[in-house]
């Protein structure tokens, strides 16, 4: 049995949810999402709550679908309500961001800009060195991040690159902090 699929969604006021030849239409104040389900997993709408089961809970395919449909159902209902939000942190000498229209523009010590796209949905903020992220799809907002951050990932030895907030990096001693230690 899957521990978070048999937990029921509850359905905020402002929320609806529609369930209809394999998709679930999530609609509420800040948009609307949709989820195409697996053929393994079926879906129960109640006034103001949402359950999810499985075909086969038996099976371990059967558990791990139930409850990662549990959870993606939990965030879009969560999302539509209230929008996600990821911030990344620019640490170095000259490093700088700016949001063009649907494009963030990144100078990050390369010899050019790198230009990553904004999805539709998704809105990007730059404020001094903090890059702001946010949207109702959990999934999409991370996925940009990630992305955003893989342009130049924190080095260990100055901590100089794009982590998230709050990341720690775990720094390493250079070469002459060893060499002084060993004398």
């Amino acid at each position: 049995m899957s521990r978070i699929g048999k937990k029921p969604i509850a359905i905020p006021s402002g929320v609806t949810a529609e369930a209809a030849d394999d998709t679930v239409v999530i609609k509420g104040p800040k948009g609307e999402l949709k989820l195409a389900l697996h053929p393994e997993v079926t879906v129960m709408i109640d006034k103001s709550t949402l359950a999810v089961l499985a075909k086969h809970p038996e099976t371990k395919e059967g558990k791990a679908l139930w409850g990662l449909h549990r959870a993606l159902l939990a965030n879009m209902i969560a999302g539509v309500v209230k929008q996600f939000e990821k911030k990344l942190e620019m640490v170095g000498v000259g490093y700088k961001a700016a949001v063009q229209g649907q494009k963030l523009i990144l100078e990050v010590g390369f010899s050019h800009p790198v230009e990553i796209t904004i999805p539709s949905g998704i809105s990007g903020t730059v404020e001094k060195n903090v890059i702001t992220i946010s949207g109702i799809d959990k999934q999409l907002v991370g996925q940009i991040s990630a992305a955003i951050r893989s342009v130049r990932k924190p080095e260990p030895y100055k901590g100089k690159g794009i982590k998230y907030a709050g990341e720690v990096i775990r720094r390493k001693a250079g070469k002459a902090a060893k060499a002084a230690g060993a004398k």
